[in-house]
């Protein structure tokens, strides 16, 4: 399986906040399946992580910022929850429109916990199938999204899960929507 996602690239879009473990498993799934991973942000240096929102939890080093970034550079796109992080992409700009470019390319995008809340800010959520966690799920609905409880929801491109017990079942289906992806180009050509 190490070979499954060579030469695939994926953005890990998050701010301060993050919680921990929602950006830290998938992203070992991904590379274990052989993908390379990039952490993009609002700011550069470090983001400071958190463990259940309360409690800190370590830093991750930023790659690259957000308003550097194109979705053209990436095949999938990562949005972890905790919170503060949405909370924050949701009012930045170079953000939101990175998320809602990445949706509309067709590439899978995978948000878990609190992630939503940037597909929402993002206008992309109207009409998906989505999860997430308890909290959020009126503003899903408010925002037209068909919300379901389950670990893991697959809409098209879209794949969300609702808390860090689910994570398991949400790395795979990440590493399984991008071994299996193409972009609207490639079902075009």
């Amino acid at each position: 399986m190490t070979e499954t996602l060579q030469s695939k690239r994926v953005a890990i879009l998050a701010a301060d906040g993050v919680e921990r473990v929602e950006l830290e498993q998938p992203r070992e799934a991904l590379e274990r399946a052989g993908a390379q991973t990039e952490v993009l942000s609002i700011h550069d240096g470090e983001i400071k992580a958190r463990k259940n929102d309360l409690d800190e939890a370590g830093t991750f080093t930023v790659d690259r910022l957000i308003a550097d970034a194109s979705v053209g550079d990436y095949d999938a796109l990562l949005l972890p929850g905790g919170t503060v992080n949405p909370d924050q992409l949701r009012v930045d700009k170079d953000a939101v429109s990175f998320v809602r470019d990445f949706v509309e390319s067709g590439k899978p995008v995978a948000a878990i916990c609190h992630g939503p809340w940037t597909l929402i800010e993002a206008g992309v959520a109207t009409g998906r199938t989505l999860t997430s966690f308890p909290s959020i799920r009126t503003d899903l609905r408010n925002a037209g999204a068909n919300v379901v409880d389950q670990e893991v929801a697959v809409d098209k491109n879209l794949i969300t899960s609702r808390s860090p017990e689910d994570l398991p079942a949400f790395s795979e289906a990440i590493v399984s929507q991008l071994a299996g992806s193409t972009t609207k180009e490639e079902e075009t050509s």
